[in-house]
């Protein structure tokens, strides 16, 4: 095989540790508590970014982009790690991983908006396609319901609540890098940064003893590897497979993330939380659609 399609596979192989991370994120809080599990499972996965990518010279890197893509990188994986945690059950930290999902449109439109990247007008049905497909998530068994939907955000706004931040956030996160981080990746010591600022939530909190039993290791080291080898195959794919590839199966994270939670879980899903969840993606792969560059057509 060549070693640009071994690439390529390493990256799916991220996209696939990436699904599974709202389901293992869940099982580690229901284990070992919500900011108790996630500020071990940070301070695993920045070991194993430590190992596979390595920490870097960061009197190397942009100062502009280490204060605020670290801001940026903590803030969004607080908001991820805890909306899943304090979700209610399990179909509900489901959901609040699909609003997380709508970062990928929300950065088009800040990338058109303040990166002055080009676009066509594929971008506005793009926007509305992934928005109404969280309405319908989020409206229940009846698919879009404006009442069932605002009852939901109404039983945990702090879970909803922070997934759309955090959803806004990774956007901006994202816009902000493109143009301050200068080749550069400040992946490990952000982890680090962000297994510190839980265990200092975790001590403000004063919560009782992380009780570990065979369970809670196995979905920590499980959940800890998702995010930290994901992050490490993703980079090798993205460098030296095809990128094409890789954006387009992206896409389609939402869909792969929602059936292994449902499984995982056991928090079967109806009809028309896949309708909103494929409206999601498509949502998403229009609005990225709306950015490529139109070729030229050459004549002879």
């Amino acid at each position: 095989m060549k070693s640009k399609d071994t690439a390529t596979l390493i990256g799916l192989v991220a996209i696939m540790l990436w699904a599974s991370v709202v389901a293992l994120i869940r099982g580690v809080s229901e284990s070992l508590g919500v900011t108790g599990g996630a500020a071990m499972m940070y301070t695993i996965a920045s070991v194993f970014l430590a190992v596979t990518v390595g920490f870097p010279n960061l009197r190397q890197f942009p100062r502009n982009y280490l204060i605020w893509g670290s801001t940026l990188f903590v803030a969004y994986e607080l908001c991820l790690s805890l909306s899943i945690g304090y979700a209610d059950n399990g179909r509900q930290a489901i959901e609040v991983g699909m609003i997380n999902y709508l970062w990928p449109t929300f950065t088009m439109v800040s990338a058109i908006v303040f990166n002055k990247q080009r676009a066509t007008l594929l971008v506005v049905p793009g926007f509305v396609l992934s928005m109404a497909g969280i309405g319908w998530v989020l409206g229940g068994d009846q698919g879009i319901d404006l009442s069932g939907m605002l009852g939901n955000v109404r039983d945990n706004p702090l879970s909803y609540g922070l997934a759309f931040c955090g959803a806004l956030i990774w956007a901006a996160y994202c816009t902000v890098t493109a143009r301050m981080a200068n080749g550069k990746n400040g992946v490990t010591p952000f982890f680090i940064l962000v297994s510190i600022v839980l265990w200092a939530k975790y001590a403000v909190d004063g919560v009782s003893t992380i009780a570990i039993d065979v369970h809670a290791i196995v979905y920590l080291l499980l959940a800890a590897a998702a995010m930290g080898f994901g992050y490490a195959a993703w980079n090798i794919g993205i460098l030296h497979g095809h990128a094409t590839v890789l954006a387009g199966a992206s896409y389609f994270i939402p869909v792969l993330s929602a059936a292994l939670a449902a499984m995982l879980l056991h928090a079967p899903l109806p009809d028309p939380f896949w309708h909103g969840a494929l409206m999601v993606c498509g949502g998403s792969m229009l609005c990225w659609r709306a950015t490529r560059p139109r070729h030229a057509t050459s004549t002879s």
